[in-house]
């Protein structure tokens, strides 16, 4: 998580981002501070190679600047009126470290799809799957039908609504992605 720099309160971010996955690991760090983004340096170590993914002006080229010691990625201030940042990187681009690995920078992007994603959103969302298998109905869409065991772990706290909403959304551009629209002649 970059630009802590910007924030009186990082941790409220830590906190809403490891959320989204429970053991998810989240470093905050200021992109442009060395100090603090060498504790990323471990996984960037040689033989490995880390791509940096995100939005435009999430600070991805800063990061990789600033690792590599240098300031030979162009990079851009964010926009004073949202407070956003600007599509700067437009090719990916590998660069090598000076411990032996590599990072690669890519452009900033709105969304990614993993078309057929099935296997690896029931692998993270194990946890929801194995208790809708205890849904009163097979096809139960754990909204307001009697019996649904999603429901029930949500309200007793096992499940939260966050991850939630996130396996809903997660299985439903699957199946968009699985089943796209005809196109009309």
């Amino acid at each position: 998580m970059t630009k802590t720099d910007l924030t009186d309160d990082p941790q409220r971010f830590v906190t809403a981002a490891s959320a989204i996955e429970p053991g998810l690991q989240v470093e905050p760090v200021n992109g442009r501070d060395p100090a603090s983004v060498a504790r990323l340096a471990a996984w960037c170590g040689k033989g490995e190679t880390v791509a940096l993914l995100g939005s435009s002006g999430v600070g991805k080229s800063t990061l990789v600047n600033t690792l590599r010691g240098s300031s030979s990625i162009a990079t851009q201030a964010i926009r004073p009126r949202d407070d956003t940042g600007r599509h700067t990187t437009t090719v990916r681009e590998m660069h090598r470290l000076d411990h032996g690995g590599w990072l690669l920078d890519t452009p900033g992007m709105r969304e990614l799809q993993l078309p057929q994603a099935t296997a690896g959103i029931a692998e993270i969302f194990d946890d929801f799957i194995l208790i809708a298998e205890h849904c009163r109905f097979s096809d139960c869409a754990h909204g307001a039908e009697p019996d649904c065991a999603v429901r029930a772990a949500i309200n007793a706290g096992t499940l939260t609504i966050d991850r939630f909403e996130r396996w809903q959304k997660l299985a439903a551009e699957d199946n968009a992605a699985a089943h796209p629209p005809k196109r009309r002649r």
